[in-house]
């Protein structure tokens, strides 16, 4: 017995709708550019940082980009001047989350 069978005998005179989820199910494909991402090692305040620059597409593809970034990696971070900022030093780990979604990606310093 499943979750429609309880709710059915609980509430028998409801009557279900479908819901269309083709807008949730469909992934928002991003701009994918030639030139390489530029992905640098900054300290702010004491603090490590990493930056990623050089998105030359949409600022909401690269603000969706940053959302996945922090989302996939569970840290703070902000989008701000064209930049994506990110708490900690994760270099390594966003090179291979770009790179697999297709990015070409440069290392800038350190």
């Amino acid at each position: 017995m499943d979750l429609k069978d309880q709710l059915k005998k609980l509430f028998p005179e409801h009557q279900t709708t479908e819901v269309d989820d083709t807008e949730k199910t469909q992934e928002k494909s991003l701009w994918l550019q030639d030139a390489p991402l530029i992905c640098k090692y900054e300290k702010r305040k004491g603090k490590p940082t990493t930056i990623i620059e050089g998105y030359t597409g949409a600022d909401e593809d690269f603000k969706l980009l940053a959302k996945e970034l922090k989302t996939s990696l569970s840290v703070g971070g902000s989008f701000k001047n064209e930049q994506i900022i990110i708490q900690g030093d994760y270099r390594d780990k966003i090179m291979q989350l770009l790179k697999n979604k297709g990015f070409k990606v440069k290392r800038v310093g350190g």
